[in-house]
């Protein structure tokens, strides 16, 4: 039997725990490294620096939000939900780029705006540069941590990391890495429009640095965004993915040919596999409710993400008929 191919079957709990872990780790770094960013900014009057420190406390708020995301995500079906409470990780994780887009990008865009327009006066920028370099190393463990779950997870299933980053339905690893990587850009954003204002003696390059780490977390935040909609919607899983499901129904002895797949993400780590099946002829309805038992636990067995699985009976297209005997025959 061959690998599955694609990041999206990955159902275990540990992933489930790490993701936990990598986000306390993410949220506990960005916290403190708010704190002094502002410390600093406030020293010097630097609106790239107060910029930052909006960054790390937008990255913070992004992380206390995924946080409840998988912590909510993982309740128990009940009655009113039972398909469990999966997409309601997509929803904590959708406002949570929202915010990171109103709170992070508005405010750096804005006050780098006004920072060209009526200037500033810059104090000492030395806790400032001393406070990126310490922030700069602790965003880097963070991002570390965040890499080496993404290059377990994809080595796992043998894909590239890229490839996995960008099929994966787990939106808390996806939020931490690219907010990780835009925090490390932030920070040698920050660092250069110091140094021009410093050496020009003009506070625009403060502000163009301050718009530019706006535009670069509305970038992450729109990004972020557009992938959870996708999921909350009812986004399918992978046409390789779908391609293997398919041929797994069809090789059970009662299935002449499936005749439509439907799947739906339901959560980071659930999906709903929905079927019409063309059955032999001569099967029987005891056959047939047999055969969707064992296609439930084939699939489940080998996809461990695939928690649901229908099989609708539907005729399929008549059989072509054979070429017409010559008359006379």
């Amino acid at each position: 039997m061959s690998e599955p191919r694609g990041p999206e079957v990955i159902g275990r709990v540990d992933q489930h725990t790490e993701s936990l872990r990598t986000v306390l780790v993410a949220g506990t770094a960005n916290l403190a490294i708010a704190a002094a960013k502002a410390v600093a900014g406030l020293v010097s009057g630097s609106a790239a620096m107060l910029s930052e420190a909006v960054h790390s406390l937008a990255d913070t708020v992004t992380e206390l939000l995924l946080f409840t995301a998988l912590r909510r995500g993982r309740r128990m079906a009940d009655r009113a939900h039972p398909f469990g409470h999966g997409k309601e990780s997509f929803f904590w994780a959708l406002l949570a780029a929202f915010g990171t887009l109103v709170a992070g990008a508005g405010f750096a865009i804005t006050h780098g705006y006004h920072t060209i327009r009526r200037g500033e006066d810059l104090g000492d920028a030395t806790p400032s540069y001393v406070v990126l370099a310490v922030a700069f190393a602790i965003e880097s463990v963070s991002l570390t941590r965040a890499l080496r779950q993404l290059t377990r997870e994809a080595s796992s299933w043998r894909v590239s990391r890229r490839r996995f980053l960008h099929r994966t339905p787990d939106t808390a690893l996806i939020a931490v890495i690219l907010e990780d990587s835009a925090a490390l850009v932030g920070l040698v954003l920050a660092a250069v429009g110091l140094i021009l204002t410093e050496l020009t003696g003009s506070s625009v390059w403060d502000g163009v640095s301050s718009i530019a780490i706006g535009l670069l977390l509305a970038w992450i935040a729109i990004g972020l965004g557009r992938a959870n909609v996708s999921l909350l919607i009812g986004k399918a899983v992978s046409a390789p993915l779908q391609a293997d499901i398919r041929a797994e129904l069809e090789r059970l002895p009662a299935v002449r040919r499936v005749v439509a797949l439907n799947t739906m993400f339901l959560g980071p780590d659930s999906v709903l596999v929905a079927a019409q099946v063309d059955f032999a002829d001569d099967a029987t309805g005891a056959r047939v409710e047999s055969t969707s038992e064992a296609a439930s636990r084939r699939l489940s067995a080998r996809y461990p993400i695939i928690r649901h699985v229908y099989l609708d009976p539907t005729p399929g297209p008549p059989e072509p008929a054979g070429p017409a005997e010559p008359p006379g025959s």
